[in-house]
């Protein structure tokens, strides 16, 4: 029995049945082993291209050298520390720099430049949690409006403003259901040729979408408006540019927090540090995670401190919102790494530059009849949506097209609620070859898996 299926075995007899999907034929999944900069490695040693980042994480590469070093360097130091209680030095340090990098930045040529305050956490839907927590003490109203799509994670907060029934269903009785859903806009390239059936699958005008809001502030209390700037698991969704600001307008005008979800999106991915930046918005709190650190459970809510203050109650000794690994120090140590590698390689820019190169090669793709493909993204966040000549999504030439580039050395992976876009979410390392490579192999095996 091989690495792979003696791995796989083990889990299929002691890992819950609902985590690891397995193929029956043993085509999926592989077996990580190892990894470095754009390539993974199986447990039998084949190499392959990642264009995942690893659910984009690795934003700076597989094991970025600095970053490993960092976290080797404060794991024999301090593995651990006591989160609400006895603080270490990075915890600062880290709260120190995400404040210049989002809201001191954000404002600096302001007259009153605004800083920010961090709440940490281990996974992403806890920052957003924390956000949801905010915005509940800063505003006492209880309601927050979510979109069509929306992935905020699967804690039981989160859950609540989550879109897809496939998660939230199972445990619907025991949600609170604050979250109330508006349609996602549709990019005006996309708008002629929007869909028809669901309300998911064709979008929304920004029209439709400001009415919504107004309609549901009348008849709930609201007090926030959580947002992805691009949906991820949604289908690598790309709203209007002037989606953003009318947000900001909304809340200001009707006294609620903007939160933008940019776990997903942060730390270059979009091609600018942050995917708010695209319009120039400035959100009350943001959600950070994923490619903070490169690869350790770390999560942050920043937040303006303004509205942190408000919210918030000066701790009297127990505070209201804390976890026992709170403010990690190897975490800490990586996170700062982590940011420096992106300053110091011009990740950001390079995300831009080769973003455009991708979906523009992307755009390329046409599948023989009776299939269609649209391609859209930011920065190296893209996808390449396929469907049916009558708009059913194609899902079975999604499934079969990732499987088939699988065998091939190329790991990728199938977003949207009918998992049809085969999205590309490449460490920022990755070189131009790469990624022509990479859409060439899948123009290849469209039309190889269409024609059949």
């Amino acid at each position: 029995m091989s690495t792979s299926q003696e791995t796989l075995r083990l889990l299929g007899e002691f890992e819950s049945p609902n985590v690891t999907f397995m193929e029956p034929d043993g085509s999926w999944p592989i077996v990580w082993t190892r990894a470095r900069g754009v390539h993974v490695w199986d447990a039998e040693g084949r190499c392959y291209l990642d264009l995942t980042a690893a659910f984009g994480v690795a934003n700076a590469g597989h094991a970025a050298p600095r970053v490993v070093q960092a976290a080797q360097r404060q794991l024999a130091r301090l593995p651990h520390a006591m989160g609400d209680v006895h603080p270490h030095p990075l915890k600062a340090q880290l709260a120190r720099e995400l404040s210049r990098i989002t809201f001191e930045r954000w404002t600096g040529g302001a007259p009153e430049p605004q800083t920010g305050k961090t709440i940490f956490g281990n996974s992403g839907f806890e920052a957003v949690e924390a956000a949801l927590k905010t915005a509940m003490l800063a505003t006492g109203k209880p309601g927050v409006i979510v979109f069509d799509g929306a992935y905020h994670g699967l804690g039981y907060g989160t859950l609540n403003t989550t879109h897809r029934d496939h998660f939230r269903g199972p445990f619907r009785r025991q949600l609170a259901e604050f979250g109330h859903f508006v349609a996602f806009p549709v990019s005006p390239a996309a708008e002629a040729n929007r869909p028809t059936g669901r309300r998911f699958d064709r979008g929304a005008s920004l029209d439709e979408v400001e009415s919504a809001i107004r309609r549901l502030c009348r008849r709930h209390r609201i007090g926030g408006i959580l947002v992805e700037p691009v949906q991820g698991r949604g289908g690598i969704r790309v709203p209007p540019a002037a989606f953003l600001p009318l947000l900001r307008r909304l809340c200001d005008q009707a006294g609620l927090l903007l939160i933008v979800d940019e776990i997903y999106t942060g730390f270059g991915r979009t091609g600018r540090w942050f995917a708010c930046e695209h319009s120039g918005t400035v959100p009350d709190l943001i959600c950070l995670g994923k490619a903070l650190t490169g690869g350790f459970p770390l999560s942050a809510c920043v937040g303006r401190a303004e509205v942190m203050d408000a919210a918030w109650p000066k701790s009297t000794g127990e505070a209201i919102h804390t976890s026992t690994f709170l403010g990690h120090p190897v975490g800490c140590a990586m996170a700062l790494a982590q940011m420096g590698e992106i300053a110091r390689r011009r990740l950001v820019e390079r995300s831009a530059r080769l973003g455009s190169r991708l979906v523009e090669g992307l755009s390329a793709i046409q599948p023989p009849r009776p299939w269609r493909a649209t391609a859209r993204g930011l920065g190296l966040m893209a996808g390449l949506e396929l469907r049916q000549s009558d708009g059913a999504p194609a899902r079975t030439v999604a499934l079969e097209a990732i499987k088939e580039l699988l065998r091939r050395g190329f790991i990728l992976l199938p977003e949207g609620e009918a998992a049809n876009v085969i999205s590309f979410t490449p460490p920022l390392t990755i070189t131009a070859s790469q990624l022509d490579g990479s859409v060439s192999a899948l123009d290849e095996v469209l039309g190889g898996l269409t024609a059949s």
